[in-house]
């Protein structure tokens, strides 16, 4: 069974754990981290479930508009909890119609050669470099919710396939105690949810995160130098 049928499952099962609480536009975030993941690291295979769901949608609500599953079904169903089990209902309808050979995935399918060269595209790397520049291509608007959800499929789908985090990675694993600790907040919400709570809104709060974040690596620069000539 297909990897990704089975994490959408889970997420259905569960979707606190992986996206907070159950809303279209953060799964539509978190899937897209995560398949854009496999797909740079040459590990999402031709065929995969989701692939014809968008044309699906747009042939069920009969329009020639180019829009997202997620945009649709939120469009027919106005409320992001009620939206995200509407989804599971549509998506497990669309799967009914799909050949079973199509939906088929062989146990090696998800992973990499031996010989396989993985990207150096890394999206921690491109946080201030390009998505704080132009967020709406990344994120399709200003919103901090949409980039944890990003990076949380992102990084999801990193440690599926076996690949070791990076630099940049691995240095953003200590924001969300950094964050809890200048709020002075230690109540397990997750860096996304403090930033927004101090902020007006997600697009203040991605404006936030972004100088949070600077803020947090000139710390960590400041720190090792500190350690160097100490």
């Amino acid at each position: 069974m297909n990897e990704l049928y089975t994490l959408l499952q889970k997420i259905k099962e569960n979707p606190v754990m992986y996206i907070d609480k159950p809303s279209i536009t953060c799964l539509d975030f978190f899937v897209g981290g995560y398949l854009g993941q496999l797909s740079d690291l040459g590990a999402t295979p031709e065929g995969y479930p989701m692939e014809g769901f968008d044309e699906w949608m747009q042939e069920i609500v009969e329009t020639n508009l180019i829009k997202s599953w997620a945009r649709i079904i939120l469009f027919l169903f106005p409320d992001e909890r009620n939206a995200f089990y509407k989804f599971f209902e549509l998506f497990e309808k669309f799967i009914e119609q799909k050949d079973n050979s199509e939906i088929q995935e062989s146990e090696d399918v998800l992973r990499l050669r031996q010989d396989l060269m993985f990207p150096r595209f890394d999206i921690y790397n491109e946080i201030l470099s390009n998505i704080k520049k132009r967020p709406g291509m990344f994120l399709g608007r200003s919103s901090i919710t949409r980039l944890d959800m990003l990076l949380r499929g992102y990084s999801l789908a990193r440690r599926e396939v076996g690949v070791p985090p990076t630099e940049p990675e691995r240095e953003f694993e200590g924001f969300q105690s950094w964050v809890e600790e200048k709020y002075g907040i230690n109540s397990g919400q997750s860096w996304s949810k403090i930033i927004l709570f101090y902020s007006v809104d997600e697009h203040e709060a991605l404006q936030n995160f972004f100088e949070l974040f600077e803020e947090y690596l000139n710390r960590n620069k400041s720190l090792e130098v500190d350690e160097i000539s100490g």
